[in-house]
């Protein structure tokens, strides 16, 4: 019966002297599944990739005859916000930013089409990145401003749908 109660003692003993298991966050597969949905991978709504696949640089700049945005003007103000985003994650200053929010809506040659569309897949897999190597203080500090990044593109990727389908330029 001593042997006994010295064994149960002494393995308390050592279950109490362990370190707890640190418990992952939840943050960091939520922030990545909505940072991944709003840029490549279609789930409840298409993302940015799949919205601007196909287009031409003729068609980025169509507009009608409201003062509605192009699709083009529309993915280098998604480019423009998530870079400043992307910048602001790693540290840089920009507490003496001042932009027109006009001013990140402009039309596009093919060439320039094609390197904007290559920039805002750049810096959305680079956000994701971000997620994927971040530690939990860092996360729950950005946690806010990447669930806006992921509403703001998937808003904007609806307004890309909405002009393709109007033009008949949507075939799925």
């Amino acid at each position: 019966m001593k042997r006994n109660l010295l064994l149960i003692g002494t393995i308390l003993l050592l279950f109490s002297c362990t370190e707890p298991q640190k418990k992952e966050s939840s943050l960091k597969p939520l922030l990545s599944e909505q940072m991944n949905y709003s840029h490549a991978e279609e789930n409840w709504f298409v993302p940015t990739k799949v919205a601007i696949d196909g287009l031409t640089a003729e068609q980025s700049n169509w507009k009608d005859s409201t003062d509605n945005h192009s699709i083009g003007e529309i993915i280098y103000h998604l480019t423009f916000w998530n870079d400043i985003q992307l910048r602001v994650f790693k540290g840089e200053d920009f507490s003496n930013l001042k932009v027109d929010n006009d001013t990140t809506f402009t039309a596009y040659t093919e060439s320039e089409w094609t390197e904007l569309t290559a920039k805002l897949d750049s810096v959305q897999t680079e956000l994701q990145n971000m997620i994927a190597t971040a530690n939990d203080k860092q996360l729950s500090v950005w946690a806010g401003n990447m669930m806006n990044i992921a509403s703001h593109n998937a808003y904007h990727s609806g307004q890309i749908l909405y002009i393709r389908k109007r033009n008949g330029w949507w075939k799925r």
